[in-house]
């Protein structure tokens, strides 16, 4: 938390130094302009490399939960299908959220004009030279030209293929490309450790060239993103509802503590056995939820597609890029994908590593992620809430499927 409020701050005082001092010092911004810039560099270098390492361990890792049982494969089952169903909720919701009340359009200028750097990581194809560029001709070419959704598309296959091998072949592989998830985790921690230095020129540079709009805006971009993921909290009542026959209310107060743990550390594992308590007094048996809870804590991230494609939607809005079906069908693939590979990740490494795969896959700049990263602390709280909220939801519908119920 202090880290978080060290960028916070860096990030206030960049855009108010920056509007204090316009374009009185235009030297100054140029050099804050490439510390921002090589700063935002070094948090890119480590993305490609990270969501393949984490794609194959999750992957496997979930392979392996899969041979536990019937109970097992049904819950891995309904995280993945309400993974999809979050990342579609946000591709509908949010660009009608963004419709309904938009970025004013100063505000939007004057910031596409602080950030004239940026520019979209790619086009998106027609539709059918789209599929036919889902499976790659050649996996490194297509890391090397970022390629997400091609290289995601590959490294499923690749992570599926390794599920095959006998354990004592697949197990040294699960753990090469888990050094090598964890030796990125660690480089983007080394890149993080200078987040104050390099938000805070950004938030210089953009200061100087947007002014006041700057604050505006990104009060604008949390309000939006807080209201995608608050349907994911909502839909939680619905599931626990019609699948686990829980009336809002009663819901409610059982999971009143968790809730309580998760907003106040922002952590779905420290809420764990506040959970645990919850759905046992909602009715769900020791077996059901002794199992199902930790798989999602380990696992599932409810909000995390719906949340990130928000994002990433709220950047295209930012910075006029126009997003058609078929750049938001592959920003829901990116997003109900790559999420369960980095949930047990930091708060701050799980942003950069979630959202930068989907604006590969829709082609939007993702150079304003850097500033978003420094605020996210205000919507990660909406994120923990709604996970939380949806475990237990899930817990006690697959108890009542089982018919482990007290």
């Amino acid at each position: 938390m202090l880290k978080t409020l060290l960028v916070l701050g860096a990030l206030i005082i960049g855009i108010a130094l920056g509007i204090a001092i316009g374009n009185g010092a235009p030297g100054a911004i140029e050099v804050a302009d490439l510390i921002g810039s090589l700063w935002l560099r070094g948090l890119q270098m480590t993305v490609v490399p990270l969501v393949v390492a984490l794609l194959i361990t999750g992957i496997l890792r979930t392979a392996q939960m899969a041979t536990a049982g019937r109970l097992t494969v049904r819950t891995i089952t309904t995280m993945i299908v309400l993974l999809w169903l979050s990342a579609a909720m946000a591709a509908l919701v949010t660009p009608a959220l963004l419709g309904t009340f938009p970025l004013p359009e100063a505000a939007r200028a004057a910031l596409q004009g602080a950030l004239a750097n940026a520019e979209p990581t790619g086009e998106v194809p027609p539709f059918t030279d789209f599929l036919r560029a889902l499976v790659p001709t050649n996996p490194i070419a297509a890391a090397a030209n970022d390629a997400i959704l091609p290289l995601i598309v590959f490294t499923l296959a690749f992570a599926f293929a390794l599920t095959r091998l006998p354990e004592d072949e697949r197990r040294p592989m699960q753990g090469f490309f888990g050094a090598i998830g964890d030796a990125m985790i660690i480089l983007i921690g080394w890149v993080l450790t200078l987040a104050p230095i390099g938000v805070f020129a950004l938030g210089l540079v953009v200061g100087s060239r947007a002014g006041g709009a700057a604050f505006g805006a990104l009060g604008h971009y949390v309000l939006t993103v807080v209201a995608v993921g608050s349907v994911v909290w909502i839909t939680a009542f619905v599931i626990a509802a019609v699948g686990g026959r829980i009336g809002p209310l009663a819901f409610l107060r059982a999971s009143i503590p968790a809730q309580a743990v998760a907003i106040s550390t922002q952590s779905s594992l420290a809420s764990l056995p506040a959970m645990l308590t919850g759905v046992r007094n909602l009715g769900a048996g020791e077996r059901t939820s002794d199992v199902v809870l930790p798989i999602a804590v380990a696992l599932f991230r409810a909000t995390g597609p719906a949340m990130n494609m928000a994002v990433a939607i709220y950047v295209a809005h930012l910075m006029g890029v126009e997003l058609g079906p078929v750049a938001l069908l592959a920003g829901l693939a990116a997003a109900a994908i790559t999420t369960m590979g980095s949930v047990s990740l930091p708060g701050s490494i799980s942003f950069i590593g979630s959202i930068t795969p989907i604006c590969f896959a829709m082609g939007v700049p993702i150079e304003p992620l850097a500033l978003l990263l420094a605020i996210e602390v205000f919507p990660d709280i909406m994120r923990t809430l709604g996970n939380v909220t949806m475990d237990m939801a899930v817990t006690t519908t697959i108890a009542r499927a089982e018919g482990d119920t007290q």
